[in-house]
């Protein structure tokens, strides 16, 4: 696993199938374009629990999920997790394949995620509440 997330929590995490198959997809899309996020996000779904639409708890972070996180410094802070394209840091809308995107990805509300930074910093944020996307599978 690259330097960027190799700190990342190894908690069991979930993914729906629908998620890890676009997902996959995705990362072996990006192989060549940032292979070190891609080769992150493929081993986070070669880990993951797969499960059906309809088992998917709702604490859950998925894709298209608002996530509310507190950091250890005691700072909050909202994000959407979305797909590259619709990545705008401005709207607060993080794309999967950053640090934090694939640190998030399936995990569950209550549970603490941690990340290497782009400039080699371990940091760290506790899931405080997870709200489903509005989105169809």
């Amino acid at each position: 696993m690259h330097a960027a997330t190799q700190s990342r929590s190894r908690n069991t995490i979930l993914v729906s199938a629908a998620d890890h198959g676009r997902l996959s997809s995705l990362a072996r899309a990006f192989l060549d374009r940032v292979p070190d996020m891609a080769e992150d996000l493929l081993a986070e779904m070669d880990r993951a629990r797969v499960a059906t639409e309809a088992a998917m708890p709702a604490d859950v972070v998925r894709m298209g999920s608002t996530v509310t996180l507190q950091h250890p410094e005691g700072g909050i802070q909202t994000v959407t997790l979305v797909y590259p394209a619709e990545a705008d840091i401005a709207e607060r809308r993080i794309s999967v394949l950053t640090p934090l995107g694939t640190a998030l990805i399936g995990a569950r509300a209550g549970g603490t995620v941690s990340w290497r930074s782009r400039d080699s910093r371990v940091l760290s944020a506790t899931i405080d509440a997870v709200e489903p996307s509005g989105r169809v599978p």
